[in-house]
């Protein structure tokens, strides 16, 4: 049956967009993810550089001290473990504290050894969309072109097939308007055949559908919204940031078309 993966944020930064400071010191962080684990987490993604507009650049050093204690004090609670970092050297300390895939919203392009360090490990990647000309005549077939391009990549650096993800970037380098038709067409991200992660939770995007200047952490119904669509497009797993009700509306759904 299909079912649909719920990863959960757990952002231990200072400054990021919708939960910044709620979580940056190791104790917050563990409950935190205990009680994402208790909504119905598949995944806790951990980052721990903000790249909202904006953001303060920090050295791999601070870094790794945001990620590693994190991952070594949640490994044991019996889901799967994802950082969100786009440096190599951070990937691979994540990797052998006991983290399980890298989310990398470069898609392993930003740092030399990132794919190697994946390839290294064995571990799952998620390839994002994302580039540095924000220019588009046709902006879902620029995204299908870039992300093969990324997954060859990939392979090409000993990265295994069924290791591989995709995520079409929602948030990164596009117009409200270029998202709207990228989720309008999801399903031509869906037939390139890779299982595929949605991020859209809180995001300006969701202001937008809103219609609303709403603050981020009163967008988590539309932000469902989204997850539903997504279900029907064929995505593998959302990400964010309220897994309870991500959970409730997707197994919800499922139930009343019979998939679960």
């Amino acid at each position: 049956m299909p079912f649909l993966r719920i990863m959960g944020i757990l952002n231990v930064t200072p400054d990021s967009f919708s939960d910044g400071g709620a979580h940056n010191s190791v104790e917050k962080a563990v409950k935190h993810a205990k009680q994402m684990v208790e909504d119905g987490v598949n995944i806790i993604d951990v980052g721990g550089y903000s790249t909202r507009p904006g953001h303060t650049p920090i050295t791999v050093e601070e870094e790794l001290a945001r990620v590693v204690p994190v991952i070594e004090a949640i490994r044991d609670l019996g889901v799967k473990i994802s950082v969100d970092t786009f440096r190599g050297e951070v990937a691979d300390a994540a990797l052998s504290a006991g983290a399980h895939m890298i989310n990398d919203q470069w898609a392993g392009q930003y740092d030399d050894i990132m794919l190697d360090v994946v390839a290294k490990h064995d571990a799952e990647i998620i390839l994002m969309h994302n580039n540095e000309h924000g220019t588009y005549k046709d902006v879902v077939s620029t995204v299908l072109k870039e992300l093969d391009y990324a997954i060859n990549l990939a392979l090409q650096h000993g990265i295994k097939k069924n290791k591989i993800w995709i995520d079409p970037g929602i948030g990164f380098v596009k117009s409200r308007e270029e998202e709207l038709d990228l989720m309008k067409r999801l399903d031509e991200v869906v037939d390139m055949g890779y299982p595929v992660l949605l991020g859209t939770s809180r995001k300006r995007f969701i202001k937008d559908l809103m219609g609303e200047d709403v603050p981020p952490r009163e967008r988590d119904a539309a932000t469902a919204v989204t997850s539903v669509h997504g279900i029907n497009c064929g995505v593998k797993a959302v990400r964010v940031h309220n897994v309870k009700m991500n959970r409730i509306v997707a197994d919800s759904y499922m139930k009343l078309r019979g998939q679960m």
